[in-house]
């Protein structure tokens, strides 16, 4: 019985409400509809899991590619049919959740049509080239393709990368950079470390498809280099460190003890331990020395230390992600001793002997060459991005370190030492003196892999002294990564900390203008007055005191503090360079007799009384309108208050923003990420109708009393796509919200280099060549003219900006400070223009 069936005569039953579909169905349909080719192929690889018998233990050869099905055989088809299937259960369903996440990345890219015949022609390439590579190392003797010819290869993730690496070269400029640096990490990893058909066909296939994807790519305006921002920097540089890092254990997964780099580890050893014979404390044979590496590296004790390189590089990776100096610092020391021991280990010194090199063969060598390039290059890597790894640890983090780990050795080198003296029985060659035990003691601490294989009877074959030889070195390196991980997170709380937050605090109560809390930026000193009531923001750059905006300090106060900050650096060996102070405090300076000039335009809007009303607001009116019309809204905030999602979104609109300048990332009076993340500071987003964020703005308080009474824009984004008029739209919301909340002015920030409209420049100095040489620099890559021309549209009211200095002679030192304080990573050819620009002559105003 339905409810029509119970309604009265001459009613109409309402319709049912309709049936909602689940989101998870409407999510995987979406899926389905967006990413067609590689859908079907993930479906395609789990049914030929079952119709092979891979995925129930077996493994067809006559579909897999090998040197002998594709070319002794004649089977032509196998490199196309080996892109269809998995060799195993596991590699079925990693190749299937690679081609559902990376796959479909590089379908979306590429179009479906295009990434299909992009899978299967860089795929079935790679194959043919990499068989035909083997063949020929086969017919040439070679021992390596002796050993590969026998791989018989089913993979599609080698068609998958090919795709994937073709697709990069139409992702953003951020993503195109991670996808080829950690992917090609990760493929020469495994090619090296793992050396199996599958790890070198993926990587000649990366080859093809990066090749591919540039003639794909041909026609569209994209940039051959991209600058990578301090963050993004650090994030590659950690992932690399961690990806060469991850050698040892692709051995240890892999069993590949003979590949090219396999040599290197020893975990759970292959031969099987057993008793040694008595005879070996007379003759210590080859045999012996093979049963004597099963019996002290057999058990987990010494699996876990075989891993210690794996975890070390990945403990210091993750430091590196956040600029820690100790973490760079640990990297780097890892990688030489690894180089080092390694070079030791696999017998570089025979390559230098003549008679040992003529009984190496060909691959032998190029292994030990690899296997001490491989720590090497990642040494170089560290060297050339050090400036970028400069987050120091408190003092007392570091000595907490260093006394915990060197008391860590201590105790168990001692208990190694004391249990080989009580326990000598059971060495082989009975007991052992304090100097073979101390000769001796680096083996329990090393993965055995790294050091030159054991040469005398003098070793522990059973026992508390074997037990101590396998276990010892466990704990120590356990202590000593837990110190590690303390020391990278610890964080540093010292004078310029507590020196920042009384200048915040000075702040609150007033001074400093528009601009002074660009004053609590990382790389700022503070200077305080006696009576700790007047602070001024400076940094020293070439034993110049350049300061930042305004002194702080109480109405009345301004000459004093000046002329106290004045006798402070010349107490010092320093030259006083006031930077960007507004318009008030000239006087002081010319009752000084100081050479001044103006830096540039602040645009300031006086919030009482704001209105867009008029024709002189049309231009601001109209995105505004069309904004609201469009359904655009708008979200204040500050950095930890934000949905992770917008945080994640803003993060890499600003890496691609930098990663397409062609200057480094600038500081001084211009903020970036680091800024915005200040709980004192302001964002405020422009989203669209589906949430996602069209703009972004930052922006700095300043304080009367302590009541927030004006904002200054800092950081401003607007994303790929974004409505035109965004800037606009979102630079009048924020007015009007703050105008709300109470505040007074609104300032746009100065426009450096700027003149007001209707004034002329003025005339050519020393100096204002100088700025003239750094404007056009910047003019390129950050649009200083343009975006002047834009706040314009705001109708503000001008506010000039002044730079002071005593002495002429000190012009070249205030330059080359000023440069360095903007461009902190400027090259040498930089610097040279700009030496050459301000050693022309020229006098002050």
């Amino acid at each position: 019985m339905t409810a029509s069936d119970n309604a009265p005569a001459g009613t109409i039953a309402p319709p049912s409400a309709p049936h909602e579909t689940p989101r998870w169905i409407r999510a995987v349909l979406t899926y389905l509809l967006r990413n067609p080719f590689s859908a079907a192929l993930a479906l395609v690889v789990l049914a030929a899991g079952f119709v092979t018998g891979t995925f129930l233990g077996r493994f067809p050869q006559e579909f897999a590619a090998s040197v002998s099905t594709t070319i002794e055989d004649g089977d032509w088809w196998t490199p196309l049919t080996a892109l269809l299937f998995g060799d195993s259960v596991i590699g079925g369903v990693l190749a299937i959740l690679l081609i559902l996440t990376a796959g479909a990345y590089a379908e979306r890219k590429l179009g479906s049509v295009r990434a299909a015949w992009t899978f299967f022609l860089t795929g079935v390439l790679a194959m043919v080239i990499g068989l035909g590579g083997q063949w020929l190392l086969v017919s040439w003797g070679s021992q390596w393709g002796l050993l590969a010819s026998y791989d018989a290869v089913a993979d599609p993730t080698i068609g998958t990368v090919g795709m994937l690496m073709a697709a990069s070269a139409l992702a953003p400029a951020l993503w195109q950079r991670r996808i080829r640096v950690v992917g090609f990490t990760l493929l020469m990893m495994f090619a090296l470390y793992a050396a199996d058909s599958d790890s070198v066909f993926r990587l000649i296939s990366g080859a093809l498809g990066l090749l591919l994807g540039l003639v794909l790519a041909r026609g569209a305006i994209r940039p051959t280099w991209h600058r990578s921002s301090h963050r993004e920097v650090r994030t590659l540089v950690a992932a690399i460190v961690g990806a060469t890092g991850l050698g040892p254990f692709i051995v240890l997964i892999s069993g590949a003890w003979y590949s090219p780099l396999g040599l290197v580890v020893s975990g759970f050893s292959p031969i099987e331990a057993a008793t040694m014979p008595k005879s070996c404390v007379d003759d210590f044979t080859a045999d012996c020395v093979r049963q004597a590496d099963a019996i002290l590296n057999s058990g987990p004790g010494p699996f876990l230390v075989s891993l210690v390189p794996l975890v070390l590089t990945l403990v210091a990776a993750w430091g590196l992600r956040t600029g820690r100096r100790a973490a760079w610092i640990m990297a780097l020391a890892v990688n030489a001793v690894i180089a080092l021991l390694t070079a030791t280990s696999v017998g570089i010194n025979d390559l230098l002997d003549d008679k040992l090199r003529g009984a190496l063969l060909i691959e032998d060598g190029i292994a030990m060459v690899l296997a001490v390039l491989v720590p090497i290059g990642v040494i170089a890597l560290l060297l050339f991005t050090r400036r970028h790894f400069r987050v120091a640890a408190p003092p007392a983090a570091v000595r907490h370190f260093i006394l915990t780990v060197v008391g860590a050795f201590v105790v168990f080198a001692g208990l190694y030492l004391a249990i080989g003296l009580i326990d000598g029985d059971n060495y082989l060659d009975g007991q052992p003196s304090v100097g073979e035990l101390v000769a001796d003691m680096v083996r329990p601490f090393v993965s055995s892999g790294l050091l030159p294989a054991i040469s005398d009877a003098g070793i522990p074959i059973d026992g508390a002294a074997l037990f101590v030889y396998q276990w010892v070195g466990v704990p120590f390196w356990i202590v000593f990564i837990v110190a590690s991980v303390r020391l990278f997170r610890a964080t540093q709380v010292d004078r310029a900390v507590v020196e920042e937050a009384r200048f915040r605090a000075l702040l609150r109560e007033g001074g400093g203008g528009t601009l002074g809390f660009m004053g609590t930026w990382a790389g700022n000193s503070y200077w305080f007055t006696a009576d700790g009531r007047g602070a001024v923001a400076y940094r020293v750059i070439r034993k110049v005191a350049l300061t930042v905006s305004d002194p702080v300090c109480a109405e009345g106060a301004e000459r004093e503090t000046v002329e106290a900050f004045i006798a402070y650096c010349e107490s010092q060996g320093w030259s006083a360079c006031f930077y960007s102070f507004h318009e008030r405090y000239l006087p002081i300076f010319q009752s000084f007799g100081w050479q001044y000039m103006s830096v540039g335009e602040e645009t300031v809007i006086d919030l009482p009384g704001f209105e867009l009303a008029g024709k002189a607001w049309q231009k601001v009116r109209q995105p505004l309108n069309r904004g609201e019309r469009e359904g655009i809204t708008t979200l204040w905030s500050t950095w930890n208050d934000l949905p992770t999602r917008y945080s994640r979104e803003i993060t890499a609109v600003s890496e691609e923003w930098v990663a397409h300048k062609k200057l480094p990332e600038m500081g001084f009076t211009l903020g970036g990420m680091e800024e915005l993340k200040d709980s004192d500071v302001g964002i405020f987003l422009a989203l669209n109708k589906d949430g996602g964020i069209e703009a972004t703005t930052s922006w700095l308080p300043s304080w009367t009393d302590g009541k927030v009474t004006g904002w200054t824009i800092d950081f401003m984004r607007r994303s790929d796509g974004s409505m035109p008029g965004i800037m606009e739209f979102i630079i009048a919301s924020a007015a009007l919200h703050m105008k709300e909340q109470g505040a007074q002015t609104l300032s746009l920030s100065g426009a450096p280099l700027a003149t007001k409209p209707g004034e002329q420049a003025p005339d050519p100095t020393v100096m204002t060549r100088l700025l003239g040489w750094l404007g056009e620099m910047l003019e390129p890559a950050y649009g200083f003219t343009s975006l002047f021309r834009f706040k314009s549209k705001f109708n503000p009211r001008y506010e000039t900006i002044y730079m002071a200095y005593a002495d002429p002679a000190k012009l070249a030192a205030i330059g080359l400070a000023i440069g360095e304080a903007y461009l902190p990573e400027a090259t040498p050819k930089e610097y040279l223009a700009l030496a050459q620009t301000i050693t022309n002559r020229g006098g002050g105003r």
